[in-house]
């Protein structure tokens, strides 16, 4: 047996219309083909098939028993494709289905909301399925095609990056998050708009997820530093608590400290050297041809339209906010 299918669609046609007409010449009328053609697709097909679809007798034909069993099934199998080409021509032409997507946690509360409540309003018959996983997890999801699209970050410079050896992939640049170190009002610096790092070198730490946590690592390596972490968590909720008990000091991405409301003893200052993670959106090359996708991407760059570069400096004067 050679490459070919043995029954194909076109197959599955030709016999069903000699079944509904009674013969090859009316079947190839009404299909729009010259009847020799017909007449040698179906020498073709039979070859294939190992057994007779037509019977000859006399100058016509009838169907033989294999004939008369693909003719049986060309309804159903028909009415399917059919079907398949009408759902979808509505996916293409209405942007509809679902698209899967997975972000890190602080965007849980900040970007996915407004992203999910404009979609339902321009997309009505499109379903975004969300997912909560740190970037490192989110990538391996798109990679083995449990997800459509991932909403991640990354820091400059960062020797861990999950985006470094990314193949295959469309990465699109979406805004800098700003990060901000969080102190205790007791705290010698906390007066000051902008702490620098380095003058933070004895303080206790609180360490975030492990991106965040080796973001930390790296910034204080290239100052020399070596951080005293004693306690970690990447729950931003618990890191207030726990400066509001003066038990350490913690850098927090503006995007986490946003949806929060800092206890009246902890003030979020800007970090010097200015320390920014870069926020992105991952799909698999070519998948932003899909309208789905290409809507909810579309729609994720509006969202986050607000927070690129030319309103980082309001959005890093506001990390000074709330003291």
């Amino acid at each position: 047996m050679n490459g070919d299918p043995r029954l194909d669609l076109h197959t599955i046609r030709i016999v069903r219309a000699i079944a509904e007409h009674g013969s090859i010449t009316a079947a190839a009328a009404a299909l729009g083909y010259s009847q020799p053609a017909l007449s040698q697709h179906v020498r073709r097909a039979e070859a294939r098939l190992g057994a007779p679809l037509v019977l000859r007798v006399g100058r016509g034909v009838r169907l033989s028993e294999p004939g008369r069993m693909v003719a049986r099934h060309a309804g159903p199998i028909l009415a399917a494709l059919a079907a398949a080409e009408d759902e979808l021509t509505h996916l293409v032409d209405q942007a509809a289905g679902t698209v899967r997507v997975a972000a890190f946690p602080s965007a849980s509360s900040t970007i996915v909301p407004t992203l999910i409540a404009r979609l339902a309003r321009s997309h009505p018959g499109l379903h975004l399925a969300y997912t909560e996983a740190e970037p490192p997890e989110s990538l391996a999801m798109l990679a083995e095609g449990s997800i459509d699209l991932a909403i991640t970050f990354s820091f400059p410079g960062d020797p861990a990056d999950p985006h470094a050896d990314l193949a295959g992939a469309t990465t699109v640049p979406l805004f800098d998050d700003p990060v901000a170190v969080v102190l205790p009002s007791s705290h010698a610096l906390a007066g000051n708009d902008a702490v620098g790092l380095a003058d933070l070198a004895g303080a206790t730490w609180i360490a975030g997820c492990p991106l965040c946590r080796g973001h930390l690592l790296a910034a204080c390596a290239a100052l020399g530093m070596s951080p005293r972490i004693t306690h970690a968590t990447d729950n931003s909720v618990a890191v207030l608590g726990l400066v509001a008990a003066g038990v350490g000091v913690a850098l927090q991405p503006r995007l986490a400290l946003e949806p929060l409301e800092l206890p009246p003893d902890v003030g979020a200052h800007e970090v010097l050297p200015a320390s920014d993670r870069s926020v992105r959106a991952v799909l698999v090359r070519g998948a932003e041809a899909v309208p789905s996708l290409a809507a909810v991407l579309s729609t994720l760059i509006e969202v986050t339209a607000s927070r690129r570069s030319g309103d980082q400096a309001s959005q890093r004067s506001s990390a000074s906010l709330q003291r």
